[in-house]
Protein backbone atom coordinates (compact mmCIF):
# COMPACT_ATOMS: atom_id res chain seq x y z
CA UNK A 1 0.00 0.00 0.00
CA UNK A 2 1.26 3.45 -0.88
CA UNK A 3 0.92 6.72 1.02
CA UNK A 4 -1.56 8.08 -1.51
CA UNK A 5 -3.92 5.18 -0.68
CA UNK A 6 -3.52 5.72 3.06
CA UNK A 7 -3.96 9.51 3.00
CA UNK A 8 -7.10 11.14 4.30
CA UNK A 9 -8.38 14.66 3.76
CA UNK A 10 -6.88 16.88 6.40
CA UNK A 11 -7.30 20.55 7.33
CA UNK A 12 -4.48 22.97 6.70
CA UNK A 13 -3.81 26.37 8.24
CA UNK A 14 -1.53 29.21 7.23
CA UNK A 15 1.37 30.63 9.18
CA UNK A 16 -0.64 33.79 9.80
CA UNK A 17 -3.88 32.02 10.78
CA UNK A 18 -5.09 33.12 14.21
CA UNK A 19 -3.77 30.73 16.85
CA UNK A 20 -7.15 30.58 18.56
CA UNK A 21 -8.81 29.51 15.29
CA UNK A 22 -6.21 26.78 14.77
CA UNK A 23 -6.53 25.53 18.34
CA UNK A 24 -10.32 25.43 18.07
CA UNK A 25 -9.94 23.33 14.92
CA UNK A 26 -7.56 20.97 16.74
CA UNK A 27 -9.93 20.67 19.68
CA UNK A 28 -13.24 20.39 17.84
CA UNK A 29 -11.97 17.66 15.49
CA UNK A 30 -9.68 16.02 18.08
CA UNK A 31 -6.75 16.18 15.69
CA UNK A 32 -3.19 15.21 16.59
CA UNK A 33 -1.92 18.28 14.75
CA UNK A 34 -2.37 20.50 11.71
CA UNK A 35 -0.49 20.91 8.45
CA UNK A 36 0.79 24.47 8.18
CA UNK A 37 1.26 26.01 4.75
CA UNK A 38 3.23 29.05 3.69
CA UNK A 39 2.05 31.95 1.53
CA UNK A 40 2.66 29.80 -1.57
CA UNK A 41 0.31 27.06 -0.34
CA UNK A 42 3.17 24.59 0.04
CA UNK A 43 3.63 22.78 3.34
CA UNK A 44 5.81 24.65 5.80
CA UNK A 45 5.52 22.47 8.88
CA UNK A 46 3.24 20.42 11.07
CA UNK A 47 1.88 21.91 14.27
CA UNK A 48 1.40 19.02 16.72
CA UNK A 49 -1.26 19.57 19.39
CA UNK A 50 1.46 18.86 21.95
CA UNK A 51 3.32 21.96 20.72
CA UNK A 52 0.24 24.09 21.44
CA UNK A 53 0.14 22.70 24.98
CA UNK A 54 3.84 23.53 25.29
CA UNK A 55 3.08 27.11 24.19
CA UNK A 56 0.40 27.45 26.87
CA UNK A 57 2.41 26.08 29.80
CA UNK A 58 5.10 28.44 31.11
CA UNK A 59 8.63 27.10 30.76
CA UNK A 60 9.22 27.20 34.53
CA UNK A 61 6.26 24.84 35.02
CA UNK A 62 7.55 22.58 32.24
CA UNK A 63 10.91 22.50 34.02
CA UNK A 64 9.29 21.74 37.39
CA UNK A 65 5.87 20.07 36.95
CA UNK A 66 5.31 20.07 40.72
CA UNK A 67 4.54 23.80 40.37
CA UNK A 68 1.44 22.91 38.37
CA UNK A 69 -0.19 21.63 41.57
CA UNK A 70 -0.32 25.16 43.01
CA UNK A 71 -1.78 26.74 39.86
CA UNK A 72 -5.49 27.47 40.02
CA UNK A 73 -8.30 27.86 37.47
CA UNK A 74 -7.72 31.58 36.85
CA UNK A 75 -4.20 30.65 35.79
CA UNK A 76 -5.67 28.17 33.28
CA UNK A 77 -7.88 30.94 31.89
CA UNK A 78 -4.83 33.19 31.63
CA UNK A 79 -2.95 30.47 29.73
CA UNK A 80 -5.75 30.26 27.15
CA UNK A 81 -5.61 34.05 26.85
CA UNK A 82 -2.07 33.69 25.47
CA UNK A 83 -3.67 32.50 22.23
CA UNK A 84 -5.59 35.74 21.70
CA UNK A 85 -3.78 37.84 19.12
CA UNK A 86 -1.19 35.13 18.43
CA UNK A 87 -0.70 33.42 15.08
CA UNK A 88 0.14 29.85 14.16
CA UNK A 89 3.66 31.07 13.35
CA UNK A 90 4.11 31.95 17.05
CA UNK A 91 2.97 28.49 18.15
CA UNK A 92 5.65 26.72 16.11
CA UNK A 93 9.01 25.86 17.67
CA UNK A 94 11.57 28.62 17.26
CA UNK A 95 14.10 26.17 15.81
CA UNK A 96 13.16 24.98 12.32
CA UNK A 97 12.38 21.29 12.12
CA UNK A 98 12.25 18.96 9.17
CA UNK A 99 8.91 18.91 7.40
CA UNK A 100 7.07 15.65 8.14
CA UNK A 101 6.13 14.85 4.57
CA UNK A 102 6.17 11.71 2.46
CA UNK A 103 5.89 11.09 -1.26
CA UNK A 104 2.61 9.75 -2.64
CA UNK A 105 4.27 6.47 -3.58
CA UNK A 106 6.06 5.82 -0.26
CA UNK A 107 5.29 2.52 1.42
CA UNK A 108 3.83 1.88 4.88
CA UNK A 109 7.32 1.23 6.24
CA UNK A 110 8.69 4.45 4.75
CA UNK A 111 5.80 6.44 6.26
CA UNK A 112 6.30 4.77 9.65
CA UNK A 113 10.04 5.49 9.53
CA UNK A 114 9.46 9.23 8.96
CA UNK A 115 6.88 9.42 11.76
CA UNK A 116 9.17 7.56 14.14
CA UNK A 117 12.31 9.53 13.29
CA UNK A 118 10.58 12.91 13.54
CA UNK A 119 8.34 11.89 16.46
CA UNK A 120 5.43 13.46 14.66
CA UNK A 121 1.79 12.32 14.95
CA UNK A 122 1.07 12.98 11.28
CA UNK A 123 2.72 13.40 7.93
CA UNK A 124 1.65 15.31 4.85
CA UNK A 125 1.36 13.20 1.70
CA UNK A 126 2.78 15.02 -1.30
CA UNK A 127 2.81 14.64 -5.06
CA UNK A 128 5.32 17.18 -6.30
CA UNK A 129 4.27 20.35 -4.44
CA UNK A 130 0.63 19.37 -3.96
CA UNK A 131 -0.75 18.14 -0.64
CA UNK A 132 -2.90 15.06 -1.25
CA UNK A 133 -3.85 14.64 2.40
CA UNK A 134 -2.28 13.38 5.58
CA UNK A 135 -1.64 10.14 7.40
CA UNK A 136 -2.02 10.19 11.17
CA UNK A 137 -0.24 7.77 13.46
CA UNK A 138 -3.60 6.28 14.45
CA UNK A 139 -4.52 5.74 10.77
CA UNK A 140 -1.16 4.09 10.13
CA UNK A 141 -1.59 1.79 13.14
CA UNK A 142 -5.13 0.95 12.03
CA UNK A 143 -3.86 -0.10 8.62
CA UNK A 144 -0.94 -2.08 9.99
CA UNK A 145 -3.06 -4.00 12.48
CA UNK A 146 -5.88 -4.69 10.02
CA UNK A 147 -3.45 -6.40 7.64
CA UNK A 148 -2.47 -8.90 10.34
Amino acid sequence: MHAEQMAEEFPVVGLDTAALEAVRLLASRRLPGLIVVGQDGCPHSVLPASQVVRFLVPSYVQDDPSLARVMDEPFADQAAGKLTGATVRQLLPSEPVELPAVNHDDTVVEVAAIMARLRCPLVAVMRDKTILGAITASRLLELVTSES
